[in-house]
């Protein structure tokens, strides 16, 4: 069942290893190129429901083995985000260093499809502190895909809207 621990395991009744996988997806509208620009925007997470900023300037790509911290929408929790791989157009994988006690990781992947192109947002904790960080992650990280979509077709409408404003305002009409 999606969302349950993948295992636990109990030694001594004292270290518990827990594992949590979860992938949330969305049919977006923009194109591949779009969604893989705001994937890779790290300094713009404005779109992101549980990041607030990173201290990475404009313009800087993700790139594997980058290491930049970011600030949570929950507080002023900072964490260390570690690029780990990067496939252009397809996949970028982050694992993110928050507490000793739990790993994380998350997967951005971007596939084209026939209606549209698809976002896949996995979500994988592991260590003893996962299911207390997963009761307050969960509802946030169920929106993650679909705020990606929502972002990329706003900027693509408003790229498109000033492209018309432009032609128009070239044209003369007799």
């Amino acid at each position: 069942m999606p969302g349950l621990p993948s295992h636990l395991l109990c030694r001594k009744n004292r270290w518990f290893e827990y594992s949590l996988d979860q992938t949330y997806q969305a049919i977006s509208a923009a194109s591949v190129d779009d969604l893989w620009k705001k994937v890779v925007n790290l300094a713009d997470v404005s779109w992101h429901p549980l990041l607030d900023s990173t201290n990475l300037p404009k313009g800087l790509v993700a790139k594997p083995g980058l290491i930049y911290r970011a600030v949570t929408r929950f507080g002023p929790i900072p964490i260390r985000l570690f690029v780990e791989h990067v496939r252009p157009h397809e996949l970028l994988s982050i694992r993110i260093l928050t507490l000793p006690g739990l790993q994380e990781r998350v997967t951005y992947q971007i596939e084209s499809t026939v209606c549209g192109s698809r976002v896949s947002y996995s979500v994988t904790l592991q260590g003893w502190l996962s299911p207390l960080i997963w009761s307050l992650i969960r509802p946030y990280a169920a929106k993650v895909a679909s705020a990606l979509a929502q972002a990329a077709e706003q900027t693509d409408l408003s790229s498109l809207s000033s492209k018309l404003k432009r032609s128009q305002s070239r044209c003369s009409d007799f």
